[in-house]
């Protein structure tokens, strides 16, 4: 046992939650950050000013948000030249064989295949085949074996929300409200999510409301500790940015996920707020302000066709108010309270 300690402890390999719950997690959602959630940013931006290029360059980020992760992950496992490029490969595989589960399934691959090339790591005459074989052929081929099921599981979140769609308008903004926020912070694409169940509507509507809590939410009740930084990188990047910190102390995703629960039916029930643009900006929120834009586009399609008559100041107040105006109060008031009663400290919400 003492042999096997000195060898992990040689090949920098510390099994412990920090280092995969806090240290990968919080690097895997970086690397979200900088590719995928950057992509869209762009694309939208490309798409709205009729801008070719900027679509074509946000296309790429989004290409390589897998392998992006995976990197990042093995950055934050410390992983020797050789294991971490070679990465790049094992983190596309799993997120595109992950479906909605992706980025869990670049999270939980990524470490196993980085792992075990630290491993083999300058333990032959030659590391430069041994090294990048190992981690490819690890990471590849446990992307064919669970990704999929990874995917399924994620999958079974948005059959949850289906549900949903079928209740009250009063319930179901609630439910999907809350579910479909705390996807977004999750290490699994809610924007998939919303997609593969076709999420428009009333349901959609929802959706964007608990998506724009959980990263406007986060955004503002952070503010203290992260300024106007963490205020740009949550609240039109990724609340995901603080999975390691719930990881530590839980209760801080209390208060987002109880300003979801009260915006989503209001969004359903007092400003009937829908989502007829893309499905997937449902699952977007403010990043990039694409759930605003989707919703915005919607809107248009639907006086074009008839189906609306013109877009309308009461419109425009729901969408502020459910997008931004809410979240921030409600969340900055229920982060107040939890302050107060010792619940969060000082430090419990800082980005790295």
């Amino acid at each position: 046992m003492a042999k096997v300690q000195a060898f992990l402890k040689r090949k920098d390999i510390e099994i412990s939650w920090k280092r995969y719950g806090i240290d990968a997690l919080g690097a895997m959602a970086q690397g979200l950050f900088a590719s995928l959630l950057v992509g869209t940013i762009l694309s939208t931006i490309g798409q709205q000013l009729h801008i070719e290029v900027l679509q074509t360059i946000g296309g790429f980020g989004n290409s390589v948000s897998g392998c992006a992760m995976a990197i990042a992950i093995g950055y934050a496992l410390k992983c020797p030249p050789l294991v971490l490029f070679s990465l790049a490969a094992v983190g596309y595989s799993a997120n595109a064989l992950g479906g909605a589960g992706g980025p869990l399934s670049v999270l939980v691959i990524a470490i196993i295949a980085a792992e075990l090339g630290k491993v083999v790591s300058k333990e032959t005459k030659i590391d430069i085949l041994v090294t990048p074989c190992v981690t490819i052929l690890v990471g590849c081929g446990l992307s064919m074996l669970i990704a999929p099921a990874i995917g399924a599981a994620a999958s079974a979140l948005g059959e949850i929300i289906r549900w949903a769609t079928t209740q009250q308008p009063f319930w179901m903004g609630i439910v999907i409200s809350v579910l479909v926020g705390i996807a977004l912070t999750l290490p699994i694409s809610s924007a998939a999510i919303c997609a593969s169940l076709s999420l428009t509507g009333l349901a959609g509507g929802a959706a964007v409301a608990g998506c724009c809590a959980q990263m406007v939410g986060f955004a503002v009740m952070s503010w203290k500790e992260n300024g106007v930084g963490g205020l740009v990188s949550q609240g039109i990047g990724t609340s995901m940015l603080q999975m390691g910190n719930i990881l530590k102390n839980p209760r801080i995703w209390i208060p987002p996920i109880l300003a979801s629960a009260i915006t989503g039916p209001i969004a359903t029930c007092v400003f009937g707020l829908e989502m007829n643009g893309a499905a997937i900006s449902s699952g977007m929120g403010t990043c990039g302000l694409v759930g605003q834009i989707g919703v915005y586009t919607g809107w248009v399609s639907d006086v074009a066709n008839g189906v609306k008559a013109s877009i309308t100041v009461f419109d425009w107040a729901g969408l502020i108010l459910i997008s931004f105006v809410l979240p921030a109060v409600l969340c900055w008031a229920f982060g107040k309270l939890f302050r107060k009663a010792g619940w969060i400290k000082d430090g419990d919400l800082k980005l790295n």
